[in-house]
């Protein structure tokens, strides 16, 4: 999305290296392209479905991306052409769905779901955004969104709850700085709860490898 290079501290554009092909900027360890870099902060993207479309092929077929551990591909919520084209053009060994408790964001997710199964790409699991919010004053805890609804979305499809992620001021402030809290601040408690996201992310992804692996020849 536009918002990534704000995040990860990104002023710098896209350069092409060797064959024209676009070279990734990297911040914090992770090699990153956006739309973001190629537009001016405040200048909008109008651009109808094909073109969007077009743009994330690019992104995946022209980018020096190198050895990687894993491509994360950050998409808008729905069932459109990006993600039919992904499903079709690229070999998708996981998606993992994001999704706040109310049931107005679930009712899209669930469709989300259906289309991952539909086109035969394992859904790694599911985590809850916005989960809950600590009062920093009080330490009383509210939800403002309700709870529960992305573990209870995980058990009806039965895939993994990866994690649940809270409104917390810090992870706010260190996208709003470019710097992952996780970067900015490693012993915050929100920073070991990304880490233990990852962590099981990395061993449903693992899974997910081995079972699409082909067999040896006998």
């Amino acid at each position: 999305g536009p918002s990534v290079p704000l995040m990860l501290g990104i002023d710098a554009k896209v350069r092409a290296g060797e064959g024209r092909k676009l070279v990734p900027v990297e911040r914090h360890g992770i090699r990153a392209i956006s739309m973001g870099m190629f537009v001016g902060e405040h200048t909008p993207v109008i651009w109808r479905g094909p073109m969007v479309t077009k743009l994330v092929t690019e992104f995946l077929r022209n980018v020096v991306w190198g050895e990687l551990d894993v491509l994360v591909i950050d998409l808008p919520p729905g069932t459109g052409d990006i993600q039919l084209t992904l499903t079709q053009q690229v070999p998708i060994t996981g998606g993992i769905i994001v999704t706040t408790p109310q049931e107005v964001a679930l009712a899209d997710v669930r469709r989300g779901v259906q289309m991952f199964r539909q086109v035969q790409a394992p859904v790694l699991g599911v985590i809850e955004n916005m989960s809950f919010h600590i009062c920093p004053g009080c330490g009383t805890r509210a939800e403002l969104f309700a709870h529960g609804g992305g573990a209870e979305m995980a058990r009806t499809f039965g895939v993994p709850l990866l994690g649940e992620i809270p409104l917390v001021r810090a992870i706010r402030e260190a996208g709003d700085h470019g710097v992952p809290l996780v970067a900015a601040d490693p012993a915050h408690p929100q920073s070991r709860a990304f880490r233990e996201i990852a962590e099981r992310v990395l061993v449903h992804l693992a899974e997910a490898r081995r079972a699409t692996r082909p067999p040896l020849p006998t």
